[in-house]
């Protein structure tokens, strides 16, 4: 049983009216490229994406609670190595074990499960064909003293299709030292996976502390994270991951008080962005190729709300014009059913016919 509109709007608090009656009037829907039971068909089937990219994409979306709508739920669990497996896993430490997180994705009606080489290759000969395998081969490693900021490459794109694998995944600090190299080794892993017939998803992250300015944080400010989507978009991903925006006007900031920074033009705020974080997110799917990349926004780090924070996530994301949420921490930080039910209320906002595109 899916959650109505009112357990929805009851959830949401005093957003409910902003978030679920608002009309975007920035970049209207009818130039966006939106999730649909055809998806495939109607916007990968023009491209150069070979028949066994073609294939895996509709296996991703025809999985889960969500099969056969067009939208996407993830579960994400690769923070054993971005966050560390004891910072993660301490409250839940059932999910050392790879096949609870396996589990978790399967009991929580995911379209796929998203982790590691190790993860994905200790249980792939299980599980593999039960649920489509995600597998993420780059990664920050927090060992190094002291901490770098890098995404390093921990496998080979064959090792991912020879565990069955549906995708891969990938991230790319945009605007850090190391964005350079990362973007040629990710648009080359990305070229060979599509050879070989996997979808590819990339985390789209800007990382840069000069992005925050008088102390403000723009590192998932609306533009920065727009172009951030353009550049993924651009070098072969189906799919781009990325932060809701918490805010606009990074190029802005950066070019004050006489530095220059990139290239901007005002009718991204006059124009095409409103302080709305449904238009704000529109901004984002536009980048996507006006949606033919489809659009997945991360549900964050586990804290007091996270049923709330979760379900304002995926109708910002739904009514953007969105693909979907990959959520980890605030499903495996919890008892397992507790995670199944978090899982399951977003794609309750997905499965809504009354939570409709702005």
């Amino acid at each position: 049983m899916t959650l109505n509109k009112s357990s929805i709007e009851e959830l949401l608090g005093k957003d409910a009216d902003a978030l679920l009656n608002h009309v975007c009037k920035t970049i209207p829907k009818e130039q966006i490229h939106l999730p649909s039971s055809s998806y495939v068909d109607d916007v990968w089937y023009h491209s150069d994406r070979n028949i066994r990219v073609l294939h895996n994409l509709q296996r991703l979306l025809d999985n889960g609670r969500l099969g056969g709508t067009g939208y996407l739920s993830i579960l994400p669990v690769d923070q054993g190595i971005e966050h560390s497996a004891g910072a993660s896993f301490a409250k839940n430490p059932i999910y050392f074990d790879p096949e609870k997180i396996v589990e978790l994705a399967i009991e929580g009606g995911c379209n796929a499960v998203a982790s590691t080489f190790g993860v994905l290759g200790s249980v792939a000969r299980k599980y593999a064909h039960k649920i489509p395998f995600l597998v993420k081969i780059n990664h920050n490693e927090l060992l190094t003293y002291p901490n770098t900021f890098d995404q390093i490459m921990f496998g080979t794109i064959q090792k991912a299709y020879d565990m069955g694998a549906a995708a891969v995944g990938a991230t790319i600090y945009f605007g850090s030292e190391e964005s350079s190299r990362q973007i040629v080794e990710v648009a080359e892993a990305f070229d060979y996976a599509h050879e070989l017939g996997m979808a590819t998803v990339l985390w789209c992250y800007t990382r840069n502390s000069a992005f925050k300015v008088d102390g403000v944080d723009y590192h998932s400010s609306a533009d920065l994270t727009g172009q951030a989507n353009h550049l993924g978009v651009t070098i072969g991903a189906d799919i781009v991951k990325q932060k809701l925006p918490e805010n606009n006007g990074g190029f802005l900031a950066l070019n004050t008080g006489g530095s220059s920074y990139g290239k901007l033009d005002q009718r991204i705020y006059d124009e095409l962005t409103t302080d709305s974080l449904i238009d704000l997110t529109r901004y984002q799917v536009a980048n996507g190729y006006m949606g033919r990349a489809g659009l997945i926004n991360s549900g964050g780090a586990s804290g007091a709300d996270d049923f709330a924070d979760a379900v304002k996530t995926a109708v910002v994301n739904k009514r953007a014009g969105g693909m979907g949420l990959i959520s980890g921490r605030k499903a495996f930080q919890r008892p397992m059913a507790e995670g199944v039910k978090l899982l399951n209320t977003i794609q309750d906002v997905y499965l809504s016919d009354e939570i409709t595109i702005a």
